[in-house]
């Protein structure tokens, strides 16, 4: 093929390579410098080069590898356990419910799902604050209350997650199980297989890439999350509920100090890509 050839054919992929590059490529590579600078936001004339010293500060912070291992805590009980658990059972178990139950249960899931980040923060708020929903059910049974977002608030907001993005997995799961040849599962049952032996050895390996997909974007879209925890527990009490994109925001814009700030969210995109290269291995592995 002629150079000629090749230009033709990559010319109708320039707008959308320019748009990247200017949206996308471009933002990434000015946050990337700013994380090496002293950059504030206190008026601040000029900002200088620093080199490592905002990466290096960052590791000598306590409060930083407190937010890196939250953000850990909360990624695996509310996305990798949590949606990712549930999303699969409900999947499992509305293929095999009535038409009626599983256009209500799905209606109920996706609901939490579309509602906007901030008023999700604010109703899972209102069901554990002291005087929410949970105790006031707590009462009625005459069981012990707290405090949950106070005694317990990375559970509260894993919970608050779990609750939201449930859908999404729930979703995939349905249209992975759909792909299955029933004559598969039919053929297992004849052989004397129940249902546990059947999920183990038939329906996880033949949906082994769904999950794989699954986790990526569940793992990327759970490290990202702000609003929910932002509205709940701020972060707090302290610090026992502040995760990446909180210390971040509270650097960056609190503090002022933006340079800092940018370097803890470079290092937040290094640990998504990090998942996402195992992940991407995982995928590429054949059932």
């Amino acid at each position: 093929m002629t150079a000629r050839r090749r230009a033709a054919r990559a010319l109708p992929l320039t707008p959308a390579l320019v748009l990247l590059l200017l949206f996308l490529a471009g933002p990434i590579a000015y946050c990337a410098y700013i994380a090496f600078t002293d950059l504030q936001l206190t008026g601040q004339a000029h900002s200088s080069f620093v080199g490592l010293a905002n990466f290096r500060r960052a590791f000598r912070d306590d409060a930083f590898l407190n937010a890196v291992w939250l953000t850990l805590v909360f990624t695996v009980l509310s996305s990798l356990v949590g949606q990712n658990t549930l999303g699969l059972a409900l999947a499992a178990l509305m293929k095999r419910a009535s038409k009626p139950v599983r256009t209500l249960t799905g209606g109920v899931v996706v609901t939490a799902w579309v509602l906007p980040e901030v008023v999700a923060g604010f109703l899972l708020y209102a069901f554990f604050r002291r005087e929410g929903t949970l105790n006031a059910i707590l009462d009625q049974l005459h069981l012990p209350q707290q405090n949950w977002l106070f005694t317990l608030p990375v559970l509260a907001v894993s919970f608050a997650n779990v609750w939201r993005g449930t859908a999404f997995s729930m979703l995939v799961y349905s249209a992975a199980l759909d792909g299955i040849p029933a004559e598969i599962t039919e053929a297992a049952e004849v052989d004397g297989a129940g249902g546990w032996r059947r999920m183990w050895h038939i329906t996880l390996p033949m949906i082994r890439r769904s999950i794989g997909t699954n986790l990526m974007l569940n793992t990327l879209q759970t490290l990202s999350v702000f609003g929910l925890i932002w509205v709940m527990t701020r972060g707090g009490p302290g610090d026992r509920s502040q995760t990446l994109p909180l210390y971040m925001y509270e650097q960056a814009f609190q503090n002022s100090m933006i340079g800092y700030g940018t370097a803890v969210a470079l290092l937040l995109l290094l640990v998504g890509s990090l998942f996402s290269v195992v992940y991407l291995r995982l995928l590429r592995t054949e059932v």
